[in-house]
């Protein structure tokens, strides 16, 4: 796996960092969010280091895909998946992206306010 030496989230994928694993397979993990903005936050993350959405390329099409089909299978496993759910993806530093690998939160569990602040 191209893993990014430093990176929590290639250390929680190569389980070398403690999480609360939700799901994990070949290519992705997720994982409890540790400051949770909502009853319901995972963060699914590809197992190989991409650092933001805009390193993204044609080669990726079938693991974003599967990203996608994850956040919903974990949505409704977390019983979420019926009233509603947001999945955010932050690219870079005017859109919060806190840690340089690519992830999905996955939030539910009640209203979510329409503002995104």
């Amino acid at each position: 796996m191209n893993h990014r030496a430093g990176c929590i989230f290639c250390k929680i994928a190569d389980g070398k960092a403690p999480s609360e694993i939700v799901y994990q397979d070949d290519t992705i993990v997720a994982f409890r969010d540790i400051n949770p903005g909502a009853p319901v936050h995972v963060i699914i993350i590809p197992r190989i280091h991409i650092s933001s959405l805009t390193e993204v390329t044609t080669k990726h099409r079938e693991l974003m895909g599967h990203l996608i089909e994850v956040a919903n299978e974990i949505a409704k496993a977390e019983g979420i998946a019926e009233r509603g759910y947001r999945l955010i993806a932050n690219c870079g530093q005017d859109g919060r992206q806190v840690v340089p690998h690519i992830h999905f939160h996955l939030l539910g569990g009640q209203q979510l306010p329409n503002k995104l602040d």
